[in-house]
């Protein structure tokens, strides 16, 4: 599940609101183990996210660096590659 968090800080261009917001269910999804929540669950989880959310954009606003910011599309060839090595390796063993 929190495979699917990704890093959110320097890129270029910023995290989307949406990724944020993704990234907090995510998040919330792990801790309390429920990928959807039951209809007695739903607010309190609705909560969770939206608190998560913006807990993570005032972060990610307030952090500093004098790294040049990545680049979205390096990064993800990277992954992949990454992903590709390691699932090459799996089949081979």
């Amino acid at each position: 599940m929190c495979r699917n968090i990704r890093t959110l800080f320097n890129f270029d261009p910023p995290a989307t609101e949406k990724e944020m917001r993704d990234a907090s269910i995510q998040f919330v999804r792990k801790i309390s183990g429920f990928s959807r929540p039951s209809k007695a669950n739903e607010h309190s989880f609705s909560a969770a996210v939206d608190q998560i959310t913006q807990v993570s954009t005032n972060l990610l606003r307030s952090l500093e660096t004098n790294a040049q910011p990545k680049n979205r599309e390096q990064e993800a060839a990277k992954a992949k590659a990454r992903s590709a090595e390691r699932f090459r390796a799996s089949v081979s063993a």
